[in-house]
Order: structure tokens, then C-alpha cells, then sequence
């Protein structure tokens, strides 16, 4: 079951990538540390694996932070066929229900890539990066599925959102309205590739501006350095990344003049906190700018380029947007004075249309008037500037830039013999954002698992940013009437 219809936006390009046809070939689209593409280059390696994929439903990417991952992530999207990233650190049990839920046609894979054994069984296409194919077509309608990201859920294990080709085109021109985006940024990052800050906005924004983006492989503040002192003009991290930087500006000079010299540095995936926000414009002159997007939703607001970076808010709504809060009954709230708290509802044509085989979950996930409920929380200033302050639940945890569903941890938890009960909440955290809690009851008090033990169990289900970084134990979990566990009770007292 799809969605309801979005919002009417203006009429769209169908192409995702007409730079492919209309940038010179010879200026620089993608770089990987000493491996880079062209335009051309491009152009070629992705028309051949568009070639290869041409007439499949659905494609799975390894999505590793490497040039096959941009050029396989091109490739596939051009040929008008859904691609569905792949997390490399996903547990198999994860992996295996991706697999089953999504049916992938194939798996795209950097040459030699050892995979895991839910993979073994569907064909495989290695992308040559140095082949040349025609330049593809990339021309399927704008409502057609282009990817399918899993997110976390808070009850069970992960849903597919379906993202369709209007999405990104419509997020990514509404950014480039919001900060003055153009064929001129060259773009630094070393976020990961298999969600959508990394992959829509840090490897295809770049390439449907024209510009060129270039991937730190793993992030560090040497990266960082090398890359806005080398020609970079953006900077994309998460609020992890962030504090790194603000940690280490003091004892690297050669940071701080990289970071005075970028036209723009952004911040998303969950809230930077003020005080890294004030360390780094005290050391660099340069404030960070926050924008605030859902795996469902693309991005919904920005902070402006040429507005006000105002620390602690996510912007104001992206062209093409309504956004609206409501109370806890549905009603919207009309009086916004930076105080009064609301549930986020955005429409747009930058929404997904479906959850993928889980029309109960799409139906609840909208309105009957076509918002889709958010579940975050936030106020409203009376210039539309928005602050975020919480979810509506308390089970979603925002950690290291991931988004990460209590449940599933929890029932990997409950897998492990020595578990009994298991409850999973988030808290503060300087470094992380947030950090995993576990809360257990043992089976055995007087042999419980080593919090080590537990922290690899879930580490190898699922993947391992999604491990406990803290165990505590319980004789008991707090409980209601009707059993259910009150996490808002633990740790008190």
C-alpha cells in the first residue's frame, strides 16, 4: 500500500544525473583517497553497470566506502532499477532478513569482496570502475522506487522504506536552494554509505550539482585537514565527528585554518549540542549549520546558508515542505512561540511511498490528510526556526550518527542463554551522542555474562555500532499493571 499523494511540487527533470551528459568530461566527480573518477570516467563505468543490471526489479549494493560503491549506486539508479544499500557490518541474522524482505535481483561488490553467507546464494556483479559503457539513459519516472533503505525499528526488525527518484531529486534541489549549493563545492566526508546522509547527500548531491565529492574512507581530523586545505568547500558529519573536531582544534592549528577556509559545514543524523557548536566558531570563526531528515523523509528543514546558524535549531522548513506540529491528538498547533512542544508532520514529494511488503506500517505512518508522522518531538519559533526536543517514544536511540531501535536489541539480548529479561535505553553521551544502555535480569545471579559477552553477542546479530557500551544488572525490570516494562523508571534513584 502506497502513501497518500504528496504535496504538489514543480515539475521535475527525470534525469537524477544530468551532469553525466552536460559536465565536461574531464572534471573530477568522485575520489576515494588516491582512486578518483572523472565525469567521463564516470559516465562510462556506471553506463556499464547499467547495462548489466538493465530489466531487474531491485539490485543489492555492498555498500563499503569505496568508488565501486558510487559508481554501482549510479549505475543502478541511471538504469532505472531500485538499489538497495547493504550495511558491511550488518550481523547475518540482519542481513538475512534484508535479503528476504527485499529479493534482490543481485549484489554489486568491489572485485575480491569476501561476503557473508546470507549472500552466497545470489549472483554477483563486480563493477569495474575502469569500464566504459554508453552513457545511460536515466530517465524512469520520477515515481519510481530508486532506493530501499532498512531503518532501525523500535519493535522488531528492520523496515524498508522505499525511496522514490522524485525524493532525491527533490531534497537534493531543495538543499541546494538552502545553501547555495553549486558546480563549483567540492565536498569532503567520510560518513558511511549505506544510509541516506552518506549516500544521497555526500555522494549523489555532489554529482547531480555537477560538483565532485571527495570520500575520506574512515573519518579522522587529519582527513578533515588535508582535504578543506586541499580545495574542499563543504564539510557533511555527524555530531560524533563534530565533537572530535572540537576536542582536537586546540593542539592542530592546521584544522582550524582548514575549517576557516570551508564555505559551508554541516551537521545532521541527531543533535549537535551547543557547546561543540560554540568551541568550534570560537577556534574558527565558522559556525556549523544543522539540518534536521528522516530515512522516510529525506530532509525536511536546514539551517540556511545565508541565515541565521542558530545553535541548538534544525533551520526552517526546505522549499517544497509543509511541516506542522501537532498535539497528542492530531490537532495542529497554530501559536508557535519557542516554547509550546509538538509532534513533527511533514508532506512533501520528498516522502517515501511505501514501507517495502508492510502496508500496515505505511497506512499508520500517515495522516489521512497525507503528513507523515514523524515521531519527533520539537518547538517552534515565531520565525519558523525549529528545535528539536526529543521522540515521541523513548525508544529510539541516537547514537555515533545512527538511529538504533531498542527492540531488536533487546531480542538480541533475549537470544543469549544467560539473559533472562533485557531492556535497552539510551543516555547522554559526550562523544556519541547517546550511548546503549542494557538493562538485565541474568538467569543465573550468580554467573551472570561478562558485559563483554554481551557486547560481542549483540555485536555479531546485528552490527556493531549497535552493541551496549553499558550493562547493568537487575534482580527485576520495572513493570505496570499490564506488564509492560517502564523504562522512564530506570535508573531513577
Amino acid at each position: 500500500m502506497s502513501s497518500p499523494s504528496p504535496a504538489p511540487s514543480p515539475a521535475l527533470s527525470p534525469a537524477l544525473f544530468p551532469a553525466l551528459r552536460r559536465a565536461p568530461a574531464e572534471r573530477p566527480a568522485v575520489r576515494f583517497g588516491a582512486r578518483s573518477l572523472t565525469y567521463g570516467g564516470l559516465a562510462g563505468a556506471a553506463g556499464a553497470v547499467a547495462e548489466r543490471v538493465r530489466g531487474a526489479r531491485r539490485v543489492a549494493v555492498w555498500a563499503t566506502p569505496e568508488l565501486e560503491t558510487a559508481v554501482a549506486t549510479v549505475g543502478v539508479l541511471t538504469a532505472g532499477v531500485a538499489a538497495v544499500p547493504l550495511n558491511p557490518r550488518s550481523g547475518e541474522k540482519e542481513l538475512g532478513h534484508i535479503l528476504a524482505d527485499s529479493a534482490p535481483d543481485a549484489v554489486l561488490t568491489a572485485p575480491g569482496t569476501e561476503l557473508p553467507a546470507p549472500l552466497a546464494a545470489l549472483p554477483r556483479i563486480e563493477v569495474d570502475v575502469r569500464a566504459t559503457g554508453p552513457v545511460p539513459a536515466d530517465d524512469a519516472d520520477a515515481d519510481a522506487p530508486a532506493l530501499v533503505v532498512y531503518t532501525s525499528g523500535t519493535t522488531g526488525p528492520p523496515k524498508g522504506a522505499v525511496l522514490p527518484r522524485r525524493a532525491l531529486s527533490t531534497t537534493l534541489d531543495a538543499l541546494a536552494d538552502a545553501w547555495g549549493w553549486t558546480d563549483a563545492d567540492v565536498l569532503a566526508h567520510g560518513l558511511p554509505l549505506f544510509h541516506v546522509h552518506g549516500l544521497v547527500l555526500g555522494i549523489l548531491g555532489p554529482l547531480r550539482r555537477g560538483g565532485s565529492v571527495r570520500h575520506l574512507g574512515r573519518f579522522d581530523t587529519e582527513g578533515v585537514a588535508r582535504e578543506l586545505n586541499g580545495g574542499a568547500t563543504m564539510l557533511f558529519g555527524v555530531p560524533t565527528m563534530y565533537h572530535r573536531i572540537a576536542e582536537a582544534l586546540p593542539a592542530e592549528p592546521e584544522l582550524a585554518k582548514a575549517l576557516a577556509g570551508a564555505r559551508l559545514l554541516v551537521s545532521g543524523s541527531a543533535a549537535l549540542p551547543v557547546h561543540d557548536h560554540e568551541r568550534i566558531a570560537a577556534a574558527t570563526g565558522r559556525r556549523v549549520i544543522e539540518r534536521y531528515g528522516m530515512t522516510e523523509t529525506l530532509m525536511n528543514t536546514s539551517v540556511r546558508a545565508d541565515g541565521e546558524a542558530r545553535a541548538g535549531t534544525v533551520g526552517v522548513p526546505l522549499p517544497g515542505v509543509e511541516l506542522r506540529l501537532v498535539e497528542e491528538d492530531g490537532s495542529p498547533i497554530t501559536a508557535y512561540d519557542g516554547e509550546t512542544v509538538g509532534e513533527i508532520q511533514v508532506r512533501g514529494a520528498n516522502l517515501f511511498t511505501e514501507y517495502l511488503n508492510r502496508p500496515d506500517a505505511t497506512a499508520a505512518a500517515f495522516t489521512a490528510d497525507g503528513f507523515f508522522r514523524t515521531g519527533d518531538m520539537a518547538v517552534r519559533d515565531p520565525d519558523g526556526y525549529v528545535r528539536i526536543v526529543g521522540r515521541k517514544a523513548t525508544d529510539l536511540i541516537k547514537s555515533g550518527g545512527y538511529k538504533i531501535g531498542a527492540g531488536e536489541i533487546e531480542n538480541a539480548l533475549l537470544e543469549h542463554p544467560g539473559v533472562r529479561e533485557a531492556a535497552v535505553t539510551g543516555e547522554p553521551d559526550a562523544d556519541l551522542g547517546e550511548r546503549i544502555v542494557a538493562w538485565i535480569v541474568p538467569a543465573d545471579p550468580g554467573s551472570p555474562p561478562t558485559d563483554t559477552e554481551l557486547a560481542d553477542h549483540v555485536a555479531r546479530r546485528l552490527a556493531p555500532h549497535k552493541r551496549p557500551r553499558v550493562v547493568r544488572h537487575l534482580d527485576a525490570l520495572p513493570r505496570n499493571d499490564m506488564g509492560k516494562i517502564m523504562k522512564r523508571a530506570l535508573g531513577d534513584g
